[in-house]
């Protein structure tokens, strides 16, 4: 039996614009998914296909959920890594060395069994995926009016926080995208 914590899905914003409280209470719910399933990832009759399936199917959604809107930090991007490879240990277990000890795997071993399909690809996938609907919204569409919305306030003294935007423009830097307004509206054709 699989179980998850779907029946309290909430987000928490708060007044400081932080993800943090966020960010812990998703680490927290995943946690819980991990634990309430815990009987299937110690299996030895559940293949590790199965077990990397069950993460990315129900563990992983709960951890992300509202990840679209999110700015990714370098210190949420490590505590997803922290939580991400905690799991992935678990699952593929302990590596035999040439000296006939046993230790844990590496990061770079678990990146390689996985594939590269990591925490923050999905995450940054997710928000280019958010993105280009918002891009594709009709103009008169309230998401659209709000992501398209200049405040009239004076900015605080020091360095601008990153916004949303900004990091999303630096996905698409990073990926050589330059021409993604004509790539998001070829999608409707």
């Amino acid at each position: 039996m699989i179980r998850s914590d779907h029946s309290a899905i909430l987000v928490i914003v708060n007044g400081n614009n932080t993800l943090e409280e966020e960010i812990r209470e998703r680490i927290v719910k995943g946690n819980k998914a991990l634990y309430a399933n815990r009987s299937l990832f110690k299996s030895n009759l559940v293949s590790r296909k199965s077990k990397i399936k069950l993460y990315w199917s129900v563990i992983r959604p709960i951890v992300v959920y509202g990840c679209e809107t999110w700015i990714l930090k370098e210190s949420i991007i490590q505590r997803f890594s922290v939580f991400e490879r905690k799991i992935l240990r678990k699952i593929f277990g302990p590596t035999k060395e040439d000296t006939g000890k046993w230790g844990i795997k590496t990061n770079k071993e678990l990146d390689e069994l996985i594939k590269q399909r990591n925490r923050i690809i999905y995450v940054t996938a997710k928000r280019l995926s958010w993105f280009g609907h918002i891009n594709r919204l009709p103009e008169t569409n309230t998401v659209k009016k709000i992501y398209k919305l200049k405040p009239f306030t004076r900015r605080p003294v020091g360095r601008p926080k990153t916004r949303w935007k900004d990091d999303v423009r630096n996905d698409l830097k990073k990926m050589k995208l330059i021409k993604w307004a004509e790539q998001v509206q070829d999608h409707l054709k």
